[in-house]
């Protein structure tokens, strides 16, 4: 199973704060602010995928699916897990980095597709300990859109509505050795997996990268702490209120619900996302 404790944001880009900082237009950032030519080369997105509704109720379970509480129209849980009939269903999919219990298959199976140093060693996140996988180059982002895009597919097989691609932050973690634009070209690959497979795909942090969500084909957004680190307008205005954010502090949860509860969906959980009954489960909402 690839449980996945949740990840508090990056904070290393000045376009963060400045994007923070400005009354930003119902685009959001502009090229200028993101990088890139952003909603100038917008691709169209399919008609059969379906956004998730501006301030729907929601639960974040990537650490172990349960019944969803009273209320909850749109959830989020690992791509192992069984969506629920009748939500708007979120697919978990760590697709910049390899999950610890699945280094050993990354290893046996595409030891060239895992980041390294100029000695040959491994680049892990070791906060998470998980190794980043190495997306700076086309063809090894083409190699690995097509490992990831299996993944992709086998949510919308299972009925899931829509992607959550974690770690679009991971050149922050790369030492130099990936950029934002490795990132965000790799991003585009796995949006248009997600589209050709009929699902809806959301940013997942990185907030600097609003500005090129439409290069990128992004139909939504998952913030971690963006009340605790004044975010949410950001995503806010770049995807119309079309946002869920997960909060792990209360006075976190207090700035967002504040400033944005009536627009966005915010939830509080415990940093380990355990299913209700666990020991440490927590969860409130505006």
């Amino acid at each position: 199973m690839n449980k996945r404790i949740p990840r508090a944001p990056r904070r290393t880009s000045a376009v963060v704060a400045l994007c923070g900082a400005l009354a930003l237009s119902a685009g959001g950032c502009t090229a200028a602010d993101g990088g890139g030519d952003g909603e100038g080369r917008s691709a169209p997105r399919p008609a059969k995928v379906r956004l998730p509704e501006p301030g729907a109720a929601f639960d974040y379970q990537i650490g172990g699916p349960y019944k969803p509480p009273a209320g909850v129209r749109a959830l989020a849980r690992d791509r192992s897990a069984e969506p629920v009939p009748g939500l708007y269903n979120i697919c978990y999919v760590n697709a910049f980095q390899a999950q610890p219990e699945t280094e050993d298959w990354w290893r046996a199976r595409y030891p060239d597709l895992l980041l390294r140093d100029g000695k040959g060693k491994l680049v892990v996140d070791r906060n998470w300990d998980e190794v980043l996988l190495d997306i700076s180059t086309p063809a090894k982002r083409e190699r690995l859109a097509g490992v990831v895009g299996t993944w992709i597919d086998g949510c919308a097989k299972d009925g899931f509505q829509a992607v959550e691609a974690d770690n679009l932050d991971s050149d922050e973690r790369s030492g130099g050795r990936l950029t934002a634009d490795d990132n965000a070209a790799f991003a585009k690959l796995i949006a248009a997996r997600a589209h050709a497979a009929g699902l809806a795909i959301g940013q997942k942090n990185a907030a600097a990268l609003t500005g090129r969500r439409g290069e990128i084909g992004f139909d939504f957004a998952i913030s971690e702490e963006c009340g605790q680190y004044d975010e949410c307008g950001v995503y806010a205005d770049a995807y119309d209120g079309r946002v869920f954010d997960i909060e792990y502090r209360r006075d976190g949860l207090d700035a967002a619900c504040a400033g944005w509860g009536r627009r966005i969906s915010v939830v509080l959980r415990d940093l380990d996302v355990v299913p209700a009954g666990e020991s440490g489960y927590r969860r409130r909402t505006c």
